[in-house]
Parts: structure tokens; sequence; C-alpha cells
């Protein structure tokens, strides 16, 4: 198989596909059309970022960021009657301050939001919960054992609830078309539907299984700490070893993503299986937004053929050519953009 460092995200109505030089956002709309945004990515010159274990932590934050404004961006571009979320008076007020964008600080309050409620769904609760049931249970490890198990619950019983809302659904599908389209560039095939629909949707570079790791790890290094009866040092320590479990949870995937012998198979075997829940096979239709985003993102092909292919996989009116329509589409975008 081809190596392939791309990655991506489903998102609303698209998928984000992400190499090392360069991002590319497709979103079906509403009309048929794709719309596409692409953009080079930050390059990295950090000594950081060649030190493992600080990388990761490094890119659990980048992931992030750009995890919340992808999803930010495909809501805006999936539909034009629907508007972005509106900032609120004292983000405006601190962009100002700051001299930032009022979308920069609209994101950095998201991602804070979103690791507030995750360290408090599955780190401050379990270790809540764990505290009621311990009882006697004077072992360190066989505690840690009780509060990662309990974590790993909340955890799956999170995503199995969330999979049922219709939104969430179709994100997975696109979730599960950005796999096939990657696997099927791996095994050096063409990138039509045809073949893409072959390729298996679970993917041993699944940020699903990255998470997984983080609530397995956790498991492992709280058990190295004892358990405290302070609940709040318990808590602090939890939150402040967070950091240096995601780095070490990227090192790890990326060492399983690099073999394919028995011993790696079975231990990446629970994160693959979890992608069950948030991968679902995806449609003709997303599989084409797939293959536009991930081509716009290898750089292989002109803007010329990137505009075509996105001119090819429109979901026309049957009543119009494809060419006309297409120009259309062209025309309306420019008259926007002017």
């Amino acid at each position: 198989m081809k190596k392939c460092s791309i990655g991506g995200q489903g998102v609303m109505n698209g998928i984000m596909m992400r190499s090392l030089g360069k991002s590319a956002l497709a979103v079906r709309k509403a009309s048929g059309e794709i719309e596409l945004k692409v953009w080079e990515n930050k390059k990295h010159t950090s000594v950081f970022y060649k030190i493992p274990i600080i990388r990761g932590i490094l890119s659990f934050i980048e992931m992030m960021v750009v995890g919340v404004s992808v999803l930010m961006d495909s809501a805006k571009m999936a539909e034009d009657s629907i508007e972005g979320e509106h900032p609120t008076k004292m983000e405006k007020v601190i962009a100002e301050k700051t001299n930032k964008s009022v979308e920069d600080v609209m994101i950095f309050f998201s991602v804070f939001i979103a690791l507030v409620m995750a360290v408090g769904l599955f780190f401050v609760l379990p270790t809540l919960l764990t505290g009621i049931f311990k009882g006697n249970i004077q072992n360190n490890f066989l505690i840690n054992l009780i509060d990662g198990g309990i974590r790993i619950v909340i955890f799956l019983g999170y995503i199995l609830s969330v999979s049922f809302l219709p939104d969430i659904k179709t994100v997975f599908r696109y979730h599960g078309a950005e796999h096939k389209t990657i696997y099927c560039y791996e095994n050096d095939l063409p990138l039509t539907a045809e073949y893409v629909r072959q390729q298996k949707r679970l993917h041993p570079r699944c940020g699903t299984s990255y998470l997984l790791l983080v609530m397995v790890l956790s498991t492992i290094i709280y058990s190295c700490f004892p358990w405290g009866e302070n609940l709040l040092l318990r808590m602090l320590t939890k939150i402040i070893l967070l950091p240096l479990i995601a780095g070490v949870s990227y090192e790890v995937l990326k060492l399983l993503a690099r073999g394919d012998n028995v011993f790696v198979r079975i231990l990446r075997w629970p994160g693959m299986q979890l992608q069950r829940l948030t991968t679902a096979e995806p449609d003709e239709d997303m599989i084409n937004v797939a293959i536009v985003a991930f081509e716009a993102a290898l750089a292989e092909k002109t803007e010329q053929e990137i505009e075509q292919l996105r001119c090819k996989y429109v979901i026309r009116n049957k009543e119009e050519p494809q060419e006309q329509h297409c120009l259309h589409e062209r025309q309306r975008t420019e008259s926007d953009a002017e």
C-alpha cells in the first residue's frame, strides 16, 4: 500500500481532508453543488513539534481548533439560507481588545467550552461515581480500574446516543466516505465512486481510535498515583495529567498505524471496532464530495482540474445540462465574491 499522511474529518454535509501542505473542505449544498474551500496549512518550524509526546500535545490542541473551525465553516457553506452563529457582545469586546478577529475569538470559546464539557463528562463525573461505588476497596490499581471502566462506559454511551441524531448520522456517513477514499488512494486504485465504495470504512489512523486510547491510557497512568481522599486534589491531578495522556496516546496511535503484524492488529482492534459506531456506509454523492476534498488536499491536480471535478459531481436539475449548471454556479460564485 502507498504511504499516505492525509487524514480528514466528517463535518456538516461534507468532509475536510488535510495533507502535510494543504487542507480542503468540501460541502454538499442543498442546491446540489459542492462548495470547496482550500487553504495552506500552517508550517511547524518549532523544535517542539519534533519532540515525542510534546508534539502529540500540540497536535491535539491544533486538532481541536481546526475541528471546531471547519465545523463552523461547513455549517455556513451547507446552505445559503443558514446564518452562522452570531458573536456575543463579550466576544466582540475581547476581539477588539486583543486585535483578533471575531471568528478567532468564537472558535477559542467553542474549543474551551468543548474541552470543559469533555473533562467534566469523561473525567470529573467518573471520578465522582467511583468515589460513590468504591466502598472499602483499598487497592489503588483496582480503584483506578473501576474509574476507567466507568469512563469508558460513559464514553461509549455518549457516542451511541448521539449516533441516533439525524445530523450526526449524516456526519458519520461522511466519516465513512473519508476513510474509504483514503484507503482507495493507499491501495493505488482510481479515485472514482466505483472503487471507493469497495474499500473498508475502518481505518487505523482514525481519531476515534485516538479517543479510546486516551481513555485506556488514562486508566494506566492514573494508577501510578494514589487515590487520595481529597476530592479537589484528585480532580486537579487528573486534569493536570491530561496533556501527558494526550501526548502519549498520539505516539501510540502513530506506532500502531505503522505496523501490521498480529500483535499490532490485536492492540488496535478495540479502536477499529469502535469506528463501527462513528462511521457508516456513504452513498455515491457523499463519496464524490470526499473525492473532491481529497484531490484538492493532495494538490496533484491543477485548479482547473479540481473545478472540473467539482462540476462533474454536482447533483443537477435533470432538465439543465451539466455544463450550463456549472457555468451558472461559477457565475454566481464570482458575483458573490465581487
